[in-house]
C-alpha cells in the first residue's frame, strides 16, 4: 500500500514539473518569431524575383512593366518592415532555460513533500495501512496482530480524531482476548464522537460487552457504569440489551432475558445476530414452558396434539442436576422405529411441566402428531444430553398409548420414576 501510494505522488510530481518544464524549454520567443517571418517574407521576394526576370527574359513582360512590377514587389516588402524597428542583439536564453528547469527539478518534489508532511494526510494513510494488515491477520498470526495493533495505538494517540481507527482497534483487542484494553478503546471512540448520542451510545455499549467479558459475566460497578452512560445516551442502544438479556438469562430470569431480546427486534430488525437473539428468545420460553408466540399460534391453528404434565418421584430429585436436559417423544403407537412425531427439550429445573406436543415440534412435514390416531409419550432426562438413551438416564412413560386431540381434555400424566441400566 505504501509503495503504491509513492508510486502515485511521484507521477504526479513529474506531470508537475512537465507543465512547468514544457514552457521554459520549448518557449519561442516574439523576437525568434518576428526573424522567421522576416525569413519567409525574404523567401518569397527573391522567388517572385525570379519569375519576373524569367518573363521579362522571355519576352512576357516588356520595361516599361517589368520595370513597375519590380518596384511594388519592393515596396510591399518594405510595408511587412515596422517603421520603427531598431536592429537588436539577440541573446540566448538556453543558460537561463536550463537554470529554471534545474531549480524546478529540485524545488517542485521537496516543495510537494514538505507541504504534505505539513497540512496533508500522511497520519491517517499510515493508520489506514495498519488496519487493513490487522484485518487480513488470522488466529494463526496473533503475535503479529498485537505488534500492528500496538502500532495503530500509537498512531490514534498521535492522531485521535479516527473514530475508524478506534473502532478497529477495539475490536481487535476483543479479538484478542484483551478486554481492558477493548474497553479503554471503545471509550476513546466514545470521545471521539461526543455530541453524536447514537454513535456515542454504541461506543459506551461496546465498551460495556468488554468489561463483562473480561469480568467473566459478572456485572461489575465498571460494566453497571458503562451500560448506564449508554443508556442514558439512548435506551435501546441494541449491545447493551444483548448484554442485559444474557445476563438475565444467566440469573434464570427468563422473562426479563425475553424482553430485553424482544426489544433488539424492534429497534433492529437487521441486526447481524439477529438470528442468533431470536434463537435465544425460543429457549427462554422453552426454560419458561411456553411457546414463543410465533409458535403458540401456529399451535392454535393446528389444534390437534397432546398435553402432558411432567413429573418426577422425590427420591430422585437430590440426584438431578437443575440444568439436567429433559426431552419429550412422541412416537406413533406401536411403532419402534422411525423418526418421533414430535420432541420438546426442557431442562430439569423446569419440572413439574406442562407442556402440548403438536405439529410446532414436529422433526419433519412428513412426520406429524396431527396425522396419528395414537401416540406413546416418553420423557427422558439425559444425562450427556444426547437425545440416544444412555445408561443412568432417568425415564418414565405413559403406560398405554393416549388419543391425539384438539387438547381439550385433561394433561396426560406422565411420571419420571426410573433409571436406566443399559
Amino acid at each position: 500500500m505504501t509503495q503504491t501510494f509513492w508510486i502515485a505522488a511521484t507521477v504526479l510530481i513529474i506531470i508537475a514539473l512537465a507543465f512547468v518544464l514544457y514552457p521554459v524549454l520549448f518557449h519561442r520567443t516574439g523576437t525568434r518569431k518576428q526573424a522567421d517571418l522576416k525569413s519567409q517574407n525574404l523567401m518569397a521576394y527573391r522567388s517572385r524575383m525570379k519569375e519576373l526576370d524569367r518573363e521579362y527574359e522571355a519576352g512576357t513582360l516588356d520595361n516599361e512593366n517589368y520595370q513597375q512590377l519590380k518596384e511594388e514587389l519592393a515596396g510591399a516588402m518594405l510595408d511587412d518592415v515596422p517603421e520603427d524597428e531598431r536592429p537588436r542583439p539577440v541573446i540566448s536564453g538556453q543558460g537561463s532555460a536550463m537554470a529554471v528547469a534545474l531549480v524546478s527539478i529540485l524545488l517542485v518534489p521537496a516543495a510537494t513533500f514538505y507541504l504534505y508532511q505539513r497540512w496533508g494526510a500522511m497520519d491517517r494513510v499510515e493508520q489506514f495501512i495498519t488496519m487493513q494488515e490487522m484485518g487480513a491477520t488470522d488466529g494463526a498470526r496473533q503475535t503479529q496482530m498485537a505488534g500492528l495493533a500496538e502500532q495503530l495505538r500509537e498512531r490514534l494517540e498521535a492522531s485521535p480524531d479516527n473514530p475508524e481507527g478506534w473502532a478497529m482497534l477495539g475490536r481487535t483487542y476483543m479479538s484478542l482476548e484483551r478486554y481492558d484494553d477493548a474497553a479503554w478503546a471503545f471509550r476513546q471512540l466514545a470521545e471521539s464522537v461526543a455530541g453524536d448520542d447514537r454513535s456515542e451510545s454504541v461506543a459506551y455499549g461496546l465498551a460495556a460487552q468488554a468489561l463483562f467479558f473480561d469480568s467473566e459475566g459478572a456485572m461489575t460497578e465498571k460494566v453497571t457504569a458503562a451500560i448506564e452512560q449508554a443508556r442514558k445516551l439512548n435506551p435501546d442502544e441494541v449491545n447493551v440489551l444483548g448484554l442485559l438479556g444474557i445476563n438475565a438469562f444467566s440469573q434464570q430470569h427468563y422473562r426479563e432475558a425475553i424482553e430485553y431480546w424482544e426489544r433488539i427486534e424492534t429497534v433492529a430488525p437487521d441486526h447481524p445476530q439477529i438470528a442468533s437473539i431470536r434463537e435465544g428468545i425460543r429457549e427462554a420460553y422453552t426454560r419458561l414452558g411456553e411457546k414463543p408466540p410465533e409458535l403458540a399460534a401456529e399451535s392454535e391453528a393446528a389444534g390437534t396434539g397432546v398435553t402432558v404434565r411432567v413429573t418426577l418421584i422425590e427420591a430422585f430429585r437430590d440426584q438431578v442436576p437443575a440444568h439436567t436436559t429433559l426431552f419429550l417423544f412422541a412416537r406413533q403407537a406401536g411403532a419402534q422405529q422411525g423418526p418421533p412425531l414430535a420432541v420438546a427439550r426442557l431442562t430439569a429445573d423446569q419440572l413439574p411441566a406442562e407442556i402440548r406436543l403438536d405439529d410446532s415440534y414436529s422433526m419433519s412435514p412428513q412426520a406429524r402428531i396431527s396425522d396419528a390416531e395414537e401416540v406413546v409419550i416418553t420423557a427422558r432426562l439425559s444425562r450427556s444430553g444426547s437425545v440416544s438413551a444412555q445408561p443412568g438416564d432417568w425415564q418414565g412413560s405413559t403406560d398405554m398409548p393416549v388419543a391425539v386431540g384438539d387438547g381439550r381434555g385433561e394433561p396426560v400424566a406422565i411420571v419420571i420414576d426410573q433409571q436406566l441400566t443399559n
